[in-house]
């Protein structure tokens, strides 16, 4: 094909090195934008004429034009094209699609034994009710024939108030549609610890509304964990007391920021005996219970024993005491500060939460392109006997 110049040259467009020569001699290089544009056309050629053509037919060689120049684009990016081409995305490369892997894991995630343990017991009414003997008038030995005087038990009514645990989430309408599925590993949204030998156990979460909900419940779980062992209605009202509240000093044994011994073990659990308790579950912290070891392998010479129950860990260690075998399990919510760390005997039959209305799942008002929902619980800690309870306070 022939084009013409505004000065009159023809340019034989198949005669690409020659033009390419005259070119260079004129200062175009093979680099520069002129040459990537429009390769050996000469300057101010006309290349585009439906009027005023060569030969009086209409010229338009953008065509060709076109497949020179993606043959050069081609070869450029056959030698060019790597990870980093295409500018900035959401993985930092537009070109590079992103691959989440589906699986999501809660790094934050807390064993909860004792809302597995700790018997839940249905309660009728505000308020959780129960008569305790705190004494009895004795009986006695006389003569034969002697007066016969009555003797007065003493009892007394106990009242704990029940409270009321939230947990709340949302989720928007966009994301609800964007979101793939997830499976959340090593997460159960009941409370870890209710199948022997596997405390955590994965559970799919198909759309955003269901995970919102599985994270909403095991916080839930989480917190009433926390509660058990750390809930305070003196510091804050709307909590119930937990273990450590309801105990208070009875049956405490006060290490002074000393070293645990397994004298204070056995003494720990002869308060809880001295007083009719029968110790069927030892708690400590971590910690305590690596100190706890170590001295059962000191003092015994030998490994400790270990058994299964259903509880957040899959084995606990056993421990031989005056009462029989009690398995001690750790807790993650009990402190390993030095001087304030704590190992707990617990009559577990005499513990219990009284349950108004356990979880229950509501739909919250919908006022714009969300869906908000809630979680909640009714309920109470109640102990009908701490004397049945001991624990070693202030462990270094």
């Amino acid at each position: 094909m022939k084009i013409k110049s505004e000065q009159g040259h023809v340019v034989q467009t198949g005669d690409m090195k020659a033009e390419q020569d005259r070119l260079s001699a004129k200062g175009f290089s093979n680099s520069s934008c002129y040459q990537h544009s429009f390769g050996p056309m000469a300057n101010k050629t006309r290349y585009v004429d439906a009027w005023n053509g060569i030969d009086g037919k209409s010229t338009d060689v953008r065509g060709l034009l076109n497949e020179k120049l993606m043959e050069g684009f081609q070869r450029i990016q056959q030698k060019a094209l790597g990870p980093t081409t295409g500018g900035g995305g959401t993985a930092g490369y537009a070109l590079i699609p992103v691959f989440v892997d589906p699986r999501l894991v809660d790094q934050s995630r807390k064993y909860t034994p004792m809302v597995e343990l700790i018997p839940r017991v249905t309660n009728l009414g505000m308020t959780a009710d129960y008569n305790v003997i705190t004494a009895k008038g004795g009986a006695f030995t006389a003569n034969a024939d002697a007066p016969l005087t009555e003797t007065n038990d003493t009892y007394d009514r106990a009242s704990t108030a029940i409270k009321f645990l939230y947990s709340v989430g949302r989720v928007l309408g966009p994301m609800q549609a964007a979101m793939p599925s997830y499976l959340m590993e090593a997460f159960l949204p009941s409370g870890a610890g209710n199948v022997t030998g596997s405390p955590f156990s994965s559970q799919s979460a198909p759309n955003a509304k269901q995970l919102e909900v599985l994270m909403k419940a095991r916080a839930m779980k989480e917190l009433e964990e926390n509660l058990i062992w750390n809930g305070n209605t003196t510091t804050d009202a709307t909590q119930y007391d937990g273990l450590i509240a309801l105990q208070s000093t009875t049956n405490q044994l006060d290490a002074d920021s000393g070293a645990l011994t397994w004298k204070n073990v056995e003494t720990a659990i002869q308060y809880a005996f001295d007083d009719g308790g029968r110790p069927n579950l030892g708690v400590g912290s971590s910690s305590v219970m690596t100190d706890l070891r170590t001295i059962m392998i000191d003092t015994f010479r030998t490994p400790p024993q270990t058994t299964e129950i259903v509880f957040g860990i899959p084995s606990a260690i056993t421990i031989q005491t005056m009462v029989g075998a009690v398995p001690v399990i750790p807790s993650m919510y009990l402190s390993n500060t030095s001087g304030a760390k704590q190992l707990w005997f617990l009559d577990t039959d005499f513990i219990e939460m009284r349950v108004l209305q356990d979880m229950t799942y509501e739909e919250l008002a919908k006022t714009n392109d969300s869906s908000k929902f809630m979680l909640k619980i009714y309920e109470c800690l109640i102990c009908r006997s701490t004397g049945f309870n001991a624990f070693i306070d202030n462990i270094l």
